[in-house]
């Protein structure tokens, strides 16, 4: 049998605290601490408690990447236009919305982002264009909508799905889907079944994946998944568990579906499930459960969870951040 020193080129080390930056595998000795230790790499994603946004808020907008997002808008209360900036480490404030809102939907990059409907209130169609600076109001939707879904690749193009207009008969709730080419909004295909609150995994508006949502009117939380392909809409597999006012990541391939709630009273979601094309897996929950159609950002290896609602504790500023696989730190002991 190898010995350790014959597989790693080294004997265990004796360090007075854990090093920096381990690699797989790395054993040490801990003087301070009198233990054994080694670095263990999961199969498993995890999420980890990072820094929490200047507001916490729901129902804002989002974009971009773990270590490059945007959130935009929301409700404090009152709505607002403010825009935080998040550099992997820290929120920064940075230049607000033209039009405060709040359960609008945000497409693109930290540096190339869309903010599009919302709730003002009445409902809205307003699209804002952001360039890494400040906001530029655009042309709007064709259809003005609250707590719809959405994303896309930059602020040239992005998709608009679902949502909710009074105006809508019977029930205000759209299937009505949009996309933008940078200049305009041109409506095309209708999803299956109207939904509010619902989540997306998209990174361009020809490939989206709609779930989760409420099926107005009323309180139904709904665990259903649909794909876009840039011509229409084909239902797939379900979420493993129902639920509304969740957060979306990834795309339409590879998705993480994030937190929410469901039956009234509201029944918080903490879960995550992550979507491989096919069907959906439940993985390791947030460490904040949270809905209010809260911020979600990145992909399936390094995804990002910010603000929202916990009924118990009101609004959280609180962010997380997904890594898969995850890699962690453990004790040895003689058990």
């Amino acid at each position: 049998m190898a010995t350790y020193k014959e597989i790693f080129g080294t004997n265990i080390e004796v360090l007075a605290s854990d090093p920096a930056n381990p690699v797989e595998g790395q054993v040490w000795y801990n003087s301070t601490d009198n233990v054994v230790k080694g670095f263990v790499v999961t199969t498993a994603g995890a999420w980890a408690t990072a820094n929490d946004m200047n507001t916490g808020r729901i129902a804002l907008g989002d974009a971009g990447s773990q270590t490059a997002a945007l959130g935009f808008g929301g409700s404090v209360p009152p709505v607002t236009g403010a825009t935080e900036s998040y550099n992997g480490t820290s929120w920064t404030e940075v230049n607000d919305l033209n039009t405060s809102r709040d359960s609008l939907v945000g497409a693109g990059t930290q540096t190339s982002a869309l903010g599009y409907g919302g709730n003002g209130p009445p409902e809205l169609g307003v699209t804002e264009s952001w360039n890494g600076t400040s906001w530029t109001e655009v042309n709007d939707l064709n259809s003005a909508r609250r707590l719809a879904a959405g994303g896309g690749a930059d602020n040239t193009n992005a998709i608009c799905f679902a949502g909710f207009n009074p105006a809508a008969l019977p029930t205000g709730g759209l299937t009505v889907t949009e996309t933008w080419n940078g200049t305009s909004w041109t409506e095309v295909n209708d999803m299956n079944t109207s939904r509010v609150e619902l989540a997306a995994a998209t990174v361009t508006n020809t490939a989206a994946l709609g779930f989760g949502g409420n099926r107005p009117p009323g309180t139904n939380p709904s665990g259903l998944t649909e794909s876009w392909n840039g011509t229409s809409w084909t239902e797939v597999n379900d979420l493993n568990t129902a639920r509304q006012g969740l957060a979306g990541a990834g795309t339409y391939t590879a998705g993480l579906g994030i937190g929410g709630a469901y039956n009234d009273p509201v029944v918080l979601v903490a879960n995550t499930e992550e979507w491989n094309g096919t069907s959906w897996t439940e993985v390791n929950d947030l460490n904040t459960a949270r809905t209010g159609d809260f911020g979600g950002a990145g992909t399936t290896t390094a995804g990002l969870a910010f603000s929202g609602i916990n009924p118990a504790t009101g609004r959280t500023a609180a962010t997380e951040e997904w890594n898969s696989p995850s890699s962690t730190t453990v004790t040895f002991t003689d058990s």
